[in-house]
């Protein structure tokens, strides 16, 4: 029993830092580092849950609309997000790093605000179980399907996202271009890509991925209940990044181990808070352990692209 429970818990977390994960490695690909994931999946979040009260008052239960129109106004707000920092480190090529903290604080507090509220009545938006309704009702105590078949919706969607990502990143001419605007946009931009739309386009498509992590930790992992969790994920979100190596699609298992990791510290009886921090501090610690061994090894299908966090000047080219 604890097995399950603890396995089910720790794929249902996964898919938080899935979302966040694969908007991350598409924005990377191009060859810009976004430190404001953490606010992107915050506003996200918040303009998602807004939109669930606002549907909910309106007595509006439609489980279709309940979960569409949520999820929707979710990427459009994680979608400006992302038009905001391709506006500042692309066009105005304004530091990526400085940019991207600065993100993830506005986010954070712009996200907290809107939901300060609605603080009175935020339990109304718990009411909304088609988020974490399981999507595959079977009645069976086979650990299979307590497992693996006993999610939402959000939890599958985000499994699907990652493996089209690696497809379309991988085997496809525009995941080809992509990847030579990340390695070399001088490069790129010399054969006739177009530079700024492909770093405008993965920005704007991975920051809304991000943003449905966002609304999925708080409609579906926290069961409607707002928390300040937000930000701490989305760190992990982007140190899943580099424990993946840049691939999508291992990040699907990557996501599990750092779900199962930060959950670890409930399942262990007898420890302190401070134990319990520090069991959550191990997915970071095992980042940075994959970092310096591919370090080591230099294989170079282990490393960010070339260009990562560096600013395209087209007349330096």
């Amino acid at each position: 029993m604890v097995f399950t429970t603890f396995f089910s818990s720790a794929i249902r977390l996964s898919a938080t830092f899935l979302y966040g994960s694969t908007g991350e490695i598409i924005i990377e690909k191009s060859g810009h580092l976004n430190l404001g994931i953490p606010g992107v999946m915050s506003v996200g979040a918040a303009v998602g849950c807004l939109t669930v009260f606002k549907l909910l008052k309106a007595k509006i239960y439609s489980s279709a609309l309940l979960i569409l129109l949520p999820l929707l106004t979710a990427i459009v707000a994680g979608g400006l997000m992302g038009v905001l920092y391709s506006f500042l480190t692309v066009t105005l090529r304004a530091n990526q790093n400085v940019t991207g903290l600065a993100l993830t604080t506005f986010g954070v507090g712009l996200a907290g605000h809107f939901m300060n509220g609605i603080k009175a009545e935020a339990g109304i938006i718990a009411k909304a179980s088609q988020f974490y309704a399981e999507l595959f009702v079977i009645e069976s105590d086979s650990w299979f399907v307590q497992i693996f078949l006993s999610h939402g919706i959000l939890v599958y969607l985000a499994i699907i996202i990652a493996i089209v990502a690696q497809v379309i990143l991988n085997r496809t001419r525009i995941g080809l271009h992509l990847r030579a605007v990340g390695e070399s946009p001088a490069t790129a931009d010399a054969a006739g890509i177009n530079v700024t739309g492909y770093k405008y386009v993965a920005t704007i498509i991975g920051s809304a991925i991000a943003a449905m992590g966002g609304l999925f930790t708080i409609m579906d992992y926290m069961g409607g209940n707002w928390e300040y969790v937000l930000e701490g994920f989305g760190w992990l979100s982007i140190a899943l990044v580099i424990f993946t190596l840049w691939r999508p699609a291992l990040a699907i298992p990557g996501s599990i181990i750092f779900g199962g990791l930060y959950i670890a510290s409930g399942y262990i009886g007898g420890i302190t808070f401070a134990q319990i921090e520090l069991i959550k501090l191990l997915p970071y610690v095992m980042t940075i352990v994959v970092l310096i061994a591919t370090s080591i090894l230099g294989s170079k299908k282990a490393q960010p692209p070339a260009s990562l966090g560096v600013n395209y000047f087209r007349e330096e080219r």
